[in-house]
Formats: C-alpha cells, sequence, structure tokens
C-alpha cells in the first residue's frame, strides 16, 4: 500500500504513521498478514473513536453492514496529540495519498516523492514540472507542480491582472477532476510610465494543483496499459524593465504508473454476520 511505502519517509521526519478503522482486530491481522504492512493498525470496534472526531459517514444507513465506517481523513498531531493538520475527503472512494500530505508538510521531501517530470527551458523562462507521488491508484488526490523560475528584471503576470496576459495552467479534459490551481503571494509592480499597479511573480515561483484520478470504471484503458496520463498547457508573457514579449504557451504532460486497488475481500469466517 501506498502509506507503507511512505512510512519510512514520515519516521525519518520524527512521525508515527497509524491508520484507524471499524474493522475487528482479527480482520486487520488478516490484512496486515496479507500485505506485509509495518506500521500499526487500530480496531476501533463501535466506532467510538471515530465518533469522537465527528466523522462518522451518516450518509450510510444504520442498519447497513458497513454502517460505522467514517469519512476517510487523515490527521497529522503534534508531539502532545493535538491537531496540527487535516487532509479530508469528501467522497469515501477518494484519498489525499501519503506523498501528496508528505510533501505538503515537509517540502523538502519532494526529491523522494518527485515523479513524471519534464523540464522545458523556454525563452524568458525555466519550467519544470513534477509531481507528488511515484504511481497512482484509481481515486488517488496526486498534486501536480510546476516550478517557474525567471531571469534577473524579468516577470509575468499573476492570474486576477486586468489588462495584461496573466500566467494560466490549463488541463485537458479527462478521467480526472482538476481542482484549483495554488499560486504563491504576489510582488505589486509599479508601472511608473503608465501608472498603473499590477501583481506579478518574478525569480523563483512554484504552483500547486491538485488532481483526483477517476473511479475504476473510470479508468480501463489506462488499467491494461498500467499508465495515468495528464496533459495540458502554460501560458503567459513575460516582460522585462523596458519590454513584453510575445505570448507564449508550453506543453505540460506527466505519466505515472497506475495500479488497481485491492479488491479481495477478508475470509468468510472474519466477516461482520450482516456482510456473510
Amino acid at each position: 500500500m501506498e502509506l507503507e511505502q511512505q512510512a519510512k519517509a514520515f519516521g525519518a521526519r520524527g512521525v508515527n504513521v497509524a491508520a484507524v478503522t471499524y474493522d475487528a482486530p482479527a480482520v486487520l491481522r488478516h490484512f496486515a498478514t496479507r500485505r506485509t504492512i509495518t506500521y500499526p493498525l487500530l480496531s476501533d470496534e463501535g466506532s467510538k473513536v471515530i465518533r469522537a472526531y465527528g466523522i462518522l459517514n451518516e450518509a450510510i444507513a444504520k442498519d447497513a453492514a458497513i454502517y460505522g465506517v467514517p469519512h476517510p481523513v487523515t490527521y497529522m498531531l503534534d508531539a502532545r496529540g493535538k491537531v496540527k493538520s487535516e487532509y479530508v475527503a469528501k467522497d469515501y472512494r477518494e484519498r489525499f495519498t501519503a506523498a501528496n500530505i508528505l510533501v505538503r508538510e515537509f517540502p523538502a521531501a519532494e526529491s523522494e516523492g518527485r515523479a513524471a517530470g519534464q523540464e522545458i527551458r523556454a525563452r524568458h523562462l525555466t519550467l519544470r514540472s513534477w509531481a507528488s507521488n511515484a504511481s497512482l491508484h484509481p481515486g488517488s488526490r496526486v498534486s501536480l507542480y510546476l516550478d517557474i523560475v525567471l531571469p534577473p528584471k524579468m516577470h509575468v503576470y499573476a492570474p486576477g491582472v486586468t489588462g495584461y496576459k496573466p500566467v494560466e495552467w490549463k488541463l485537458r479534459e479527462g478521467p480526472w477532476r482538476p481542482q484549483t490551481a495554488e499560486y504563491p503571494a504576489t510582488r505589486t509592480l509599479h508601472l511608473k510610465a503608465i501608472g498603473e499597479k499590477v501583481p506579478v511573480f518574478e525569480k523563483s515561483v512554484r504552483v500547486r494543483r491538485d488532481v483526483v484520478v477517476g473511479q475504476t470504471r473510470d479508468l480501463k484503458a489506462q488499467l491494461e496499459e498500467k499508465t495515468f496520463t495528464i496533459e495540458g498547457t502554460f501560458k503567459y508573457q513575460a516582460c522585462d524593465d523596458k519590454v513584453c514579449y510575445t505570448p507564449e504557451e508550453l506543453p505540460l504532460k506527466w505519466t505515472l504508473p497506475l495500479t488497481p486497488l485491492d479488491s479481495q475481500r477478508v475470509p468468510v469466517e472474519l466477516r461482520p454476520k450482516t456482510m456473510q
């Protein structure tokens, strides 16, 4: 599992990993043995802890076999056990991946998860693209990154600027759901000659954009090929102190290994009577 793959990376940063589910200890023991899970799997039969955190999935009928399951949430706790950040998925079939969370919490970890990257040396900037994950599953939430490096005295316009061409990151349609791109803080540039102030990016800029991978039923071709490719474009107009150059459009592409979800059920004798 992906969390097992990242557990050592979290441990190296002083973070211990554990998972809590509503499953019985015997079920978790069987799963841990079958998948060689080394981090703790904690049983919350009756969903007492799940209820205490307010994450019980109330959309599930009380007489349903899976009643008691939580919404998928990952918590980061500090040394005192206080929640310092949380990653909540609205759909139980979707997950923030451990690699995604690792890079968000520890930006220096990017070299461990960097995948599917490319570098484009354009006329007025260098663009590097990479992904938080080295591989994906259906329902994964992966972070895509653009690192934009501008030479001295060069700038590009930020989204929201009026009267100028801002940077624009587009993704093609496909079996994924793109989220809104997250840009860093801008610098206000004073154009003295025309008396205007505009938001710009200079020097080095990192942009993050999450993408939620489609479900198994949407990924037949990709699962057969065992790869998942996301394509898009990055548009910009670079300017220096004197000249605004011709707008450019650069191609973007991320290709990652795609593996199916583990759908193997526990043995009949370990299932709750309502599920047998």
